[in-house]
């Protein structure tokens, strides 16, 4: 996320303000995408801070928990509307997981994986992720939501040629 966006997160509106973005056919892209993954979508108005998230995300790989934690994150922001950037709501995401609340809180505090997260967004930046998803093979890519024959067929187009 933008290095501007505070921890209590900022409406999705005055995000994007003065950049020329139609916001609700962003929103109705993204349901459609949503819709044909058959993933759950309501859409946020709260644009979040999340650096603690994939701090946490990183913990909970390490815990063997990742996927389960990354879902509900997903779910969380997605659906629920709820702010990922809030310590309280990252800790409930984590014990519904069945992971050890003040070790999660242990882990944010001091930081832990502040390191690795970092390490991730410079890879980004050197190979030119500028949005989520990216998919890279071959020196090509591939960004946004995508439909999967588009995907099939980048995918044969780079290992086939």
């Amino acid at each position: 996320m933008h290095p501007y966006i505070p921890m209590e997160g900022m409406a999705i509106e005055d995000l994007f303000a003065g950049r020329n973005i139609d916001i609700p056919q962003m929103r109705k892209r993204l349901k459609t995408a949503a819709d044909n993954a058959g993933l759950p979508y309501t859409g946020p108005k709260l644009a979040c801070n999340s650096r603690l998230a994939q701090e946490m995300g990183k913990w909970a790989e390490a815990k063997g928990r990742g996927d389960a934690f990354h879902l509900a994150v997903f779910k969380a922001f997605f659906v629920d509307q709820e702010n990922i950037g809030d310590l309280q709501i990252l800790v409930e995401l984590i014990e519904r997981l069945g992971l050890p609340a003040e070790e999660a809180r242990d882990v944010i505090q001091n930081r832990t994986y502040k390191e690795d997260v970092e390490r991730d967004w410079v890879r980004s930046r050197e190979q030119f992720v500028t949005a989520v998803p990216t998919f890279i093979m071959n020196q090509q890519r591939i960004v946004g939501a995508q439909p999967y024959d588009g995907l099939k067929r980048f995918v044969e187009n780079n290992i086939f040629g």
